[in-house]
């Protein structure tokens, strides 16, 4: 079996396996044919040598995390049929397992405990075939097909949406209606998405004048924006940052209005120092009654309402964020940016 494999840890080990052993389904479980594999930063950092984890006594990780497949065998009693569209959910919680794993909750895990498929101590997706238990399988009606590779990243940023009302509900006078996503890749698109759904005004700020990226957020109607923030007026009421871009997180800390509330989505590299005044943070935190705050991942809640809200868009604008297939064969490609790459997929089964 073919099976795109990375020793963590270890830069320039990224192959392609054909000797991969298939996998062995036990109860409660569901083997899956793959089909598409989305490629994020995370899997470029892993394949970079970054981080990563291989299952315990395994000497190497199938990459991959963004999935899509087939189900080809299932228990007689299973929900799962054969020929089923599914997408796996990437954490697993702690076998401790800590509060929020015991309730359902382990995105928000406690302990650290945790593991992910195709990140850290579980083989992820990027295989021909592969085993999902029921309870981390997500059923997708058939209709999203191809675009159904998109539900992981959604589910990040549907996480994110929910976080963010959680907290703009805090006053019932405040009606935070200005959004800024800042970044255009698959992420913040997704992100500017669900804004619009939910009918909030949303600005995507990025980099590119032309292009791909801006025609997708004027087609989806909201603003594209390139240039400073200190142009950017009136200021917003809500952010979700999904760049990890060490200077504009700063940045942005000075450049929302009053009584904001920001999310940051994205990862930094820390590859590069930045001038950071805590006891102005600090200032504009306090006086201003804004809030700032972290999240990552996504438990079964998020991908139900990531799935719901990938049905809800239109088709042909979700095939335009897949802007590359790449073969199993050719994954070399995938892993090298393209200039107007927003979402690469490679086909499990090429």
């Amino acid at each position: 079996m073919r099976a795109l494999t990375v020793e963590p840890g270890h830069a320039n080990s990224l192959v392609l396996r054909n000797d991969a052993p298939a996998p062995a389904r036990a109860g409660g479980q569901i083997t899956v044919e793959g089909w598409l594999l989305g490629v994020c930063g995370t899997d470029r950092e892993i394949a970079a040598g970054s981080y990563g984890q291989a299952p315990e006594g395994a000497p190497w990780l199938v990459l991959g995390h963004e999935s899509v497949g087939r189900v080809v065998a299932s228990d007689p009693a299973s929900p799962f049929h054969l020929g089923d569209l599914v997408v796996g959910i990437v954490r697993r919680p702690d076998p401790v397992p800590c509060g929020p794993c015991g309730a359902g909750e382990w995105d928000m895990c406690a302990n650290g405990l945790y593991t992910e498929r195709g990140i850290r101590g579980e083989h992820g997706y990027g295989s021909e075939r592969y085993v999902l238990e029921e309870e981390f399988a997500v059923h997708v009606p058939k209709e999203l097909g191809e675009v159904a590779v998109l539900l992981e990243p959604t589910s990040i940023v549907a996480k994110a949406w929910e976080q963010v009302e959680r907290v703009a509900q805090r006053s019932r006078v405040l009606n935070l209606r200005r959004v800024l996503i800042t970044g255009a890749g698959p992420v913040g698109l997704l992100a500017a998405l669900i804004g619009v759904q939910r009918g909030y005004d949303v600005t995507v700020l990025d980099r590119a004048h032309e292009g791909t990226k801006p025609a997708l957020v004027k087609s989806l109607g909201a603003k594209y924006y390139v240039g400073s923030l200190d142009n950017l007026k009136p200021p917003s009421e809500i952010v979700i940052e999904c760049t990890g871009d060490d200077q504009l997180v700063v940045s942005l800390l000075s450049h929302t209005a009053c009584n904001s509330v920001m999310c940051l989505a994205g990862v930094s590299s820390g590859a590069r120092k930045v001038v950071f005044l805590a006891s102005q943070f600090n200032n504009e935190l306090v006086l201003e009654n804004d809030v700032v705050f972290g999240s990552v991942n996504a438990n079964r809640r998020h991908y139900e309402a990531a799935l719901s809200a990938l049905l809800r868009a239109d088709r042909a604008w979700l095939e335009r964020l897949i802007t590359r297939k790449v073969p199993l064969s050719r994954f070399q490609e995938a892993f090298v940016r393209q200039r107007d790459d927003v979402k690469v997929v490679l086909d499990l089964r090429a």
